[in-house]
Parts: C-alpha cells; structure tokens; sequence
C-alpha cells in the first residue's frame, strides 16, 4: 500500500516528451505548493513487462529526485490508463494530477477525448499540458462559468491559485437567451464574485457574444489574453456518446494553444459547496 502524503502530485509517465513537461509543471507546482513528493506513474497491460518498466522508471525518479527538495518516486502498475491513474491517484491522496496529452493515439497515448476519460476516472483535479511551462508564474486565469451547479466546486482552486501564485482569474459567461439558463448563470456568477471578494481576489467579468460554440469561445478568449491555464468542470456522468461526439471540455483540453487547463471532477461525496481545498 503506498502511503497517502499531503500535496503529493501524481504525474502518468508513459516515456515520451509530453510526460517530461508534465514533470517539469510537477516542479513547479510543488514549489510554490511546498509539495514535498512527486510520483510518477506507469500503466503496464501485464506481468511480464513489469521488470523492465520499473527499472527504466526508476532510473528517471532517480534523476529528478532531490531538486528543488522534492522526492520522486516511481510508481508500475498493471491495468488500463482509463481507470488505473485514477485508482492510484486517490490510493496516494493526491493533491492534483499532472499529465501530459498530445494528438497520437494509443494506449498510453492521449489526445483530447481518452484525456477527457482518463480525466473523469478520478475525484481529483487534473492539469493537463501539452508544452513545458513558462518562465512566468500562473498570472492569467480564465473561469467559464456556466449554468451548472457544480460550478461553485472549481471555486476551492481559485482558493489554491490565490494562497500560491495570487493570478487575476478571467470570469467569462456564455450569452444566452433562455431565461432559466440566464438565472441560473447569474447565479453562479454572483455567488462567484461574493467569493472572490471575501478572499480579496483579482478578476473581472466577461460575457462573450454567443456566436459560435461557448468552449470555442472559451478559448479564443483565453488565447487573446495569453492566459495561463483554464479552469473548467467536467460533465458529470459523462457517458459513452460525450466521447464520440465529443464533450465541450475535450475542445478545450486539446487546445490549439496549448494552453494548460485544470479540470475539477464533479464531487458527489460534496452535498454542498465548502472549502474543502487542503490550504
């Protein structure tokens, strides 16, 4: 049993570039976090690769272990990347996930959609990259609010980014006409805003013109800013056809700009919102 440690960041390591920048966002985390420990997973689809795997991803723990004060551990597991990184995810407590999703497919191999459902396996927040992080802190964050309840859930990490790295988050909301849907999204944004204010956090509000898709607007939106990361919430009970016709957060993960987006999981254990965040 491998045991639970506070602000530990779990980053899946499937030996190519992608995995590296991952890390090297891991590093960065951990620093402004105080994390003390990263670990790296790798998913084998049997015994026999085991062996070998371990060594190889032992070696590159070993290489990275100690900088910046942070242990590194490696971590092989059989099983699939769909449900096992999230299984040893919540086995360690991890603070968030940290993976890296590029545009060929495989088994270990993410684009936009098996990101998505590799991402909804798990309670815990994931940070998905495709490049290496920039020389600047988190400065520009952009916050969809929609019509969603859970959206107030995503407002925990406004809590983290603001103790770590203070960033002006972009509130941006969709243009609708339909009155339920209007009530409702002004409703998360007034609750967004009291928050927001209470924790004396920099941001401003944003509405775009509703002419195309909300998640194409989310992220023409954030490349105009050259924002930092995108916080956004996944569909909760995600299913089958989200997948082949394709989830709106599965756009923005696999970004043109390849900007970093968090996404938060719908909590169902979280009847009501709390700051539950560890900080």
């Amino acid at each position: 049993m491998i045991m639970a440690k506070d602000h530990n960041i779990l980053i899946p390591w499937d030996f190519t570039p992608v995995a590296e920048y991952a890390l090297l966002h891991g590093f960065k985390f951990a620093q402004k976090a105080k994390s003390k420990k990263i670990s790296l997973v790798h998913i084998i689809k049997n015994r026999k690769e085991q062996t070998k795997a371990q060594k190889k991803l032992d070696l590159i723990a070993s290489e990275h272990s100690g900088r910046n004060g942070v242990e590194v551990e490696a971590i092989v597991r059989i099983g699939s990347i769909f449900t096992t990184i999230g299984e040893v995810a919540t086995e360690l407590d991890a603070e968030l996930v940290i993976m890296g999703t590029h545009g060929l497919r495989g088994m270990q191999k993410l684009t936009g959609s098996w990101a998505l459902k590799v991402i909804v396996s798990s309670k815990i927040p994931f940070v998905v990259v495709q490049e290496p992080p920039n020389e600047t802190d988190f400065k520009d964050i952009v916050f969809p609010i929609d019509f969603k309840r859970e959206t107030k859930e995503k407002l925990n990490w406004v809590t983290y980014f603001y103790k770590y790295f203070s960033p002006k988050f972009h509130i941006i909301k969709p243009n609708v006409t339909d009155v339920g849907f209007l009530k409702k999204i002004k409703a998360n944004v007034v609750f967004a805003r009291k928050f927001m204010d209470s924790k004396k956090v920099e941001y401003e509000l944003q509405t775009v013109d509703g002419k195309k898709n909300f998640a194409v607007e989310i992220m023409d939106y954030a490349s105009t800013i050259n924002a930092d990361l995108i916080l956004i919430l996944s569909t909760k009970n995600i299913g089958f056809t989200d997948y082949i016709i394709g989830a709106q957060e599965q756009y923005i993960i696999a970004n043109s700009s390849k900007i970093p987006v968090m996404v938060v999981n719908p909590r169902e254990d979280l009847t009501k919102f709390a700051s539950f965040h560890r900080v």
